[in-house]
């Protein structure tokens, strides 16, 4: 194929649901989606729970089976990446030379794994988790591992130390910062679940500062910290954030730097060409209308929607209700709103029963919930979060009255 009327370019969430909805909104011209990876398209967030753990194959992570694509008409162009856009000529070169036309494009190519600076980060035994790649890497070198240092606090870190604790590897988790989830959360969740993975065996430690990685010529051997103390590692996790993946585009002239900025509609600076995902930097109402990447399924999925309605002729403005969620142990936390810029925050239940939920609060108003175990007061909470609802803390805290109750009508 050397044209394409629409071209979406990477085969995750966001590309798979752009295809999905263009077909759904009744568009029958030709789409090619372009996708680095051998794979289809298949969900990116169990990589670092359920798949690492291997409690789910990886054939049920297919977003939809090989032959959804063909009943739709889809072109899958894999292990293949876009290189360089001529937007002029409405363009992609690929990294095997080719050039393909297109009409429409839409930049669906999330990000890359952010890695280590220090010395020694390109021994082998050095991982990231990101692709079915990483994950397969990880589970085949792990009989012979018996120490792991998980760098990185966030999500990914936090997922991967609770899966290989499970398979009972001695596990070290280091974060730079003054706690765990510091980015996403407040202090109350992050101590929760610092607590939860001291008590499940996991050594972690914060205010940690990594100086180098030591090895054999080869392969990763220990970690080094800034204090001089070493801690011995035949394997290291790095979930430092990612790198949004859009080097092609800002090269063309597309506005952007941390990711390419995109207007209400998920368009470009450059015309014809539509970001979305991980990768696309767009003002956020939940965020007080400041420029952001999110990195979710949720935002890739509805961002799909938009730039898919906006190419068809019936532009819709992106305001979805950001949401998230975390499998760690017997934990399952779900995250509706944003919590940057909090004030205030209450707790609902009590954290030593694992079920509770804590409420970010901006100048009165809940702006964003994070449940442990309470599937109810996800569900209810999300009204509260959209509402920007004003209510007493002491009326929040009370478990005896619904969030559903507090709904304003």
């Amino acid at each position: 194929m050397d044209r394409a009327d629409i071209i979406i370019v990477g085969a995750g969430h966001g590309g798979a649901q752009a295809a999905v909805s263009l077909r759904q909104l009744g568009f029958e011209g030709s789409i090619l989606m372009i996708g680095r990876e051998p794979e289809m398209p298949y969900e990116r967030p169990p990589l670092s729970k359920e798949y690492l753990a291997r409690d789910k194959e990886f054939d049920r992570l297919y977003i939809r089976p090989a032959q959804f694509w063909a009943d739709k008409s889809v072109d899958l162009l894999l292990n293949r990446e876009v290189v360089s856009v001529d937007p002029a000529a409405q363009t992609v070169t690929l990294n095997d030379g080719q050039h393909i036309g297109y009409g429409h494009m839409i930049w669906a190519t999330g990000g890359d794994p952010r890695k280590l600076s220090c010395p020694g980060a390109d021994l082998a035994g050095v991982h990231g988790v990101r692709t079915r790649a990483d994950a397969d890497a990880i589970m085949a070198e792990l009989p012979h591992v018996t120490d792991v240092v998980v760098i990185g606090g966030g999500y990914i870190g936090l997922e991967a130390a609770a899966v290989l604790t499970k398979f009972g590897k001695k596990v070290v988790l280091l974060e730079a910062l003054d706690r765990v989830l510091a980015r996403v959360a407040g202090p109350d969740l992050s101590a929760f679940y610092e607590a939860e993975h001291r008590a499940h065996g996991v050594d972690l430690r914060t205010k940690a500062q990594v100086a180098e990685l030591l090895g054999d010529g080869e392969k990763v051997t220990g970690v080094k910290l800034a204090d001089g103390s070493v801690l011995p590692a035949q394997m290291v996790i790095v979930g430092i954030g990612i790198i949004p993946a859009v080097a092609p585009l800002i090269a063309a002239g597309a506005e952007g730097g941390n990711g390419v900025a995109v207007d209400p509609h998920c368009q470009t600076s450059l015309p014809h060409i539509y970001a979305i995902g991980d990768c696309a930097a767009h003002s956020n109402g939940f965020a007080d209308g400041a420029v952001i990447r999110l990195e979710s399924v949720q935002n890739a999925n509805d961002q799909a929607k938009i730039a898919a309605q906006a190419i068809l002729g019936a532009p819709q403005a992106y305001g979805a209700t950001p949401w998230f969620w975390s499998n760690q142990y017997d934990l399952k936390l779900q995250t509706v709103g944003l919590s940057s810029g909090h004030d205030a925050t209450v707790t609902r239940g009590n954290p030593a029963d694992r079920s509770f939920s804590v409420l970010y609060l901006k100048q009165g108003a809940v702006i964003a919930i994070d449940c442990v175990n309470a599937v109810k007061d996800y569900a209810q909470g999300r009204k509260l979060v959209e509402q920007r609802a004003q209510i007493a803390p002491a009326r929040l805290a009370d478990i005896s009255v619904p969030l559903k109750d507090m709904i304003a009508s």
